[in-house]
């Protein structure tokens, strides 16, 4: 037996760590939670000092059993779950089932799964961080009063399987008052004029926009105004007064935090937060690579810090100096400086070995891994180049009075930009490059043209902007944005279409009831307070229990009055073009805790329901019928014919709706470390066809 016990959350990171530790240490995962407040009941005594009442979870019996049994025979217990509040509480509950002293040196905490990092910790324990505990207990406690105590009155009013949350409420107000904001936008017009000029010498057109009256801006707000410049430059030469040349640089981004890392894989990838995280906690705690074994591929997801290791940054350098050059290794490394109120707890989210590139672990990636571990790595190695250096050229015209202005860009040195461009939420003007022109040069105009304008409304959030908003204001932590994004859009608050977030009736109606009767909860400077006390709690400033008291009777006065006052409000359900097979009724929409479903509105006297169908638009190869897209319990997607059980056709890959040309079976779509293609389902046949790239035809492979 091994005298030495290590405890993590998952299966994945304790088969990395015990690969970096050996013999002499046995590593097994909790599975994540093993204590938590019950769902049955509030779970938190409120005549007792709010003191939690917690049990253990349902279905970690055998876990705990078998964690025990280890934890009898061995010299030494560490627990090693998450470095931040999360993992810290679950090392807590993990050392009050084992009966360890909290006090004891039995914690270690790595930024990194690396072997370096891992050997590290276990020699440099520590005791539990109660500060860390008593910061994860009252955001629990506190969450815990508000969705309990609200949610039931949102059963009663308005609908059954609603509920209200200290952040996710707050979320949906902010994406609902965008909404109003739209809606009472009222569009201005306004008006551009555009000269295309030319140069004798000159094959390229120059287009110069309409500035003013001489030194003075004008707005153009009608079609008059307009046509009035149209008609004083039409005919005029086009004078040079003023050309301006600058030479600008733009520092490298930031490495990654956690809602950097959201926004840009939403931008680049089309990921949602969900995925993002799901994906980079496979990368964090270990892939099995080839010739490597399980290996931790980038630092910790969780964290709002910019900052990273002298020596990671020493290995960019370097790796920078020879694929590139001197030139993109800036004189001093760049440090960058975390954004206000950043706990900077962790280094920011980074490759954990510099060296290991994208292309040498590509093969033994899924596509989203390697996706992500190229952003990722990308991205940190660009924060460590030298700025790009671009040139900037200004030309001003006069026209019989009337001023215009073009301007260029051209990049002098392409910098960090070698290896990585930003995403951008707005689309943004591309600068092209000014032919060389000197003052009192005379150009004429090959056509003027006017456009007509309008004001646009703000735009409606997405994934990536929301999370900004959330962060910039305050509003949750880094482990908070992608679970807050996936509640409101599960209650059926919100709604994504592509990456548009847009609010539904019933988010409306439950925001209204909110502003109206539990204003704090979704007051923005009161939730982003809340959160700063939390932080006071985690930093020692305070004692987290008189932080749920000042909280608890003016909430607990907010939820008697709206109890008593809140008339109930009838929200029709969405009419689907369903037919109930039962009773004929068109069947509705409904909301349960899997998701949408179909179910019919004569409900209790007609109690049938159904799982919404989505038919591909391809027939069953086997019987002509519609095919469809199913789930497994476990949520796996697979694809079915509609007449099961009398047809048996099933498809783990999507059929394509074409048959292989070399022996007939169906071909269905897959998705390869290469990205995306068409292959034969016979396996013996093993047909290919690539997908397409612009400018190039598909290449079939045998």
């Amino acid at each position: 037996m091994a005298d030495n016990l290590v405890i993590v959350e998952s299966p994945a990171k304790a088969k990395t760590i015990g690969k970096f530790l050996g013999g002499k240490y046995k590593v097994v995962a909790s599975n994540g939670h093993v204590r938590d407040l019950p769902k049955s009941q509030l779970g938190v005594d409120e005549a007792n000092d709010f003191e939690p009442k917690y049990i253990t979870l349902r279905g970690r019996g055998d876990v705990l059993e078998r964690i025990r049994k280890e934890a009898k025979s061995a010299k030494h217990i560490l627990l090693a779950t998450d470095p931040d509040m999360e993992g810290e509480a679950i090392s807590w509950h993990l050392a009050h089932i084992l009966k360890l002293d909290p006090d004891s040196n039995c914690r270690i905490v790595f930024n990194e799964i690396t072997e370096k990092t891992v050997k590290s910790s276990v020699k440099h324990p520590r005791s539990i961080d109660m500060k860390l505990v008593d910061a994860q207990q009252a955001r629990r406690v506190l969450d815990r009063l508000v969705g309990y105590k609200i949610s039931p009155i949102l059963w009663a009013k308005v609908r059954k399987g609603l509920s209200a949350g200290r952040v996710q409420s707050v979320a949906t107000r902010i994406i609902c008052d965008r909404e109003q904001e739209i809606n009472d936008f009222v569009a201005d017009e306004y008006w551009s004029v555009t000269a295309s000029l030319k140069e004798k010498g000159i094959r390229k057109l120059i287009e110069a926009k309409f500035y003013g009256y001489g030194d003075k801006k004008t707005e153009l707000k009608n079609e008059p105004e307009a046509q009035s410049v149209v008609d004083k430059a039409t005919g005029a030469v086009f004078i040079v007064t003023d050309a301006k040349t600058a030479l600008k640089t733009r520092h490298a981004p930031a490495p990654f935090t956690t809602s950097s890392l959201q926004q840009e894989a939403s931008r680049k990838l089309g990921f949602t937060a969900k995925l993002t995280m799901l994906v980079a906690q496979q990368l964090y705690e270990g892939i099995e690579l080839q010739d490597r074994g399980v290996t931790g591929l980038i630092t910790y997801m969780r964290t709002d810090s910019v900052r990273v290791s002298e020596e990671a940054q020493a290995l960019a350098r370097a790796i920078i100096e020879s694929r590139f050059g001197a030139k993109y290794v800036p004189e001093k490394p760049n440090i960058y400086k975390g954004r206000k109120g950043a706990q900077d707890a962790h280094e920011a989210v980074r490759p954990a070995n510099v060296a290991l590139t994208p292309a040498e672990v590509k093969d033994s990636l899924t596509p989203h891994q390697f996706k992500l571990y190229k952003l990722i790595y990308e991205r940190f190695i660009a924060s460590q180049m030298s700025e790009m250096q671009y040139e900037t050229n200004t030309v001003t015209f006069d026209a019989n009075g009337c001023t215009f202005k073009a301007s260029g860009q051209r990049t002098v040195f392409d910098g960090y930009t070698a290896v990585y461009i930003e995403g951008r939420d707005e689309a943004q003007e591309k600068d092209v490059a000014l032919p060389e022109i000197n003052k009192g040069d005379k150009l004429e105009a090959t056509k003027i043209e006017k456009e007509q304008h309008f004001t646009q409304p703000p735009a409606r959030y997405t994934e990536a902007t929301l999370v900004k908003t959330l962060e910039e204001k305050g509003i949750g932590r880094p482990s908070t944005y992608s679970p807050t994004i996936s509640t409101i859009i599960e209650r059926g608050y919100v709604r994504r279409e592509k990456k548009v977030l847009y609010p539904t009736e019933l988010g409306f109606i439950v925001t209204q009831i909110m502003k109206d009767n539990f204003k704090s909860i979704v007051d923005v400077k009161f939730t982003a307070d809340m959160e700063t006390k939390l932080d006071h709690i985690k930093d020692g400033k305070c004692e987290w229990k008189s932080v749920v008291r000042d909280f608890y009777d003016p909430f607990m006065q907010s939820v008697d009055k709206a109890s008593a006052t809140i008339e109930k409000i009838d929200v029709p359900d969405e009419v689907s073009d369903v037919v109930c097979d039962k009773c004929g009724a068109m069947m509705v929409y409904k909301l349960g805790r899997f998701g949408k479903f179909l179910a019919c509105p004569n409900f209790p006297a007609c109690r049938n329901t159904k799982a919404i169908v989505e038919k591909l638009p391809v027939p069953c190869p086997k019987c002509g019928a519609a095919l469809i897209k199913r789930k497994t319990k476990r949520g796996k997607i697979f694809y079915g014919c509609e007449r099961y059980p009398e047809c048996d056709f099933v498809s783990w890959d999507m059929p394509s709706g074409e048959n292989c040309p070399k022996c007939g079976a169906m071909m269905v779509n897959k998705i390869g470390p290469r990205g995306k293609y068409t292959a034969c389902s016979n396996k013996d046949c093993g047909y290919i066809v690539r997908n397409a790239k612009k400018g190039s035809e598909n290449d079939a492979e045998e």
